[in-house]
């Protein structure tokens, strides 16, 4: 599946880069710019990113999960950016005003 449509990245793509990220350093904060850089992308409109990091926090779960990490070390991220989605609203538009327009 593309998730990007403007460099044409796949989900495939993306999962292998954090893999890859993680094998290197199994702790490692992954953030859609660093999965970019390391694909020698970088975004554009951005609006990927929400998916983008949905991946990076399924596959990091289930990279801690597949390896001999202790369930008590590995943390729901997922959960926790629900919550904040649910608490803060999924668009907040970065607290603009409404009368506030972009170019």
């Amino acid at each position: 599946m593309l998730v990007c449509h403007c460099n044409l990245i796949t989900e495939k793509e993306v999962e292998e880069a954090i893999i890859d990220l993680l094998e290197a350093d199994p702790w490692l904060l992954i953030v859609p710019a660093k999965v970019y850089h390391y694909l020698q992308k970088r975004g554009r409109c951005c609006g990927c990113f929400p998916n983008v990091v949905e991946t990076i926090i399924r596959v990091t779960e289930h990279y801690h999960r597949s390896s001999a990490t202790n369930e008590a070390d590995i943390v729901s991220h997922l959960d926790r950016v629900r919550e904040l989605r649910d608490q803060y609203g999924s668009r907040s538009n970065e607290r603009r005003s409404a009368g506030h327009r972009a170019a």
